[in-house]
């Protein structure tokens, strides 16, 4: 193995390190360790969910964006999700930019099959 494939490989990992930090992972909000017991559970389920939300949900440029470009464009949106007709929708404001890549992947993932159990 060449140093450069194993220094490629190390760079992702610390990617992905560095991702989960902006997440929540690196920033402990007590001194108690219960507390941050909570916190690292929290932060390591939204690890996870944006993982495959980038897996499953988005394509293009969102598919490899990082944490903080998704939660500007998609997560902190002003959207509703209403019911009706046995129907969800979801109701977007037309001028956000990013509405069309929003409703791609609320689509997708009404389109997923449900959990058996």
């Amino acid at each position: 193995m060449t140093r450069e494939v194993r220094h490629r490989g190390h760079a992702r990992v610390e990617d992905h390190i560095r991702c989960g930090k902006t997440t929540g992972f690196g920033h402990f909000p007590s001194r108690d360790f219960n507390i941050n017991a909570a916190w690292l559970e929290l932060s390591l389920a939204a690890i996870d969910l944006l993982a495959w939300m980038r897996v499953l949900l988005l394509d293009g440029e969102l598919a490899s964006s990082e944490p903080k470009k998704l939660r500007y464009r998609l997560l902190h949106v002003a959207a509703r999700l209403t019911r009706g007709g046995r129907r969800l929708r979801l109701r977007i404001s037309a001028t956000w930019p990013w509405r069309h890549e929003l409703a791609t992947a609320f689509h997708r993932l009404a389109a997923l099959p449900r959990p058996v159990g």
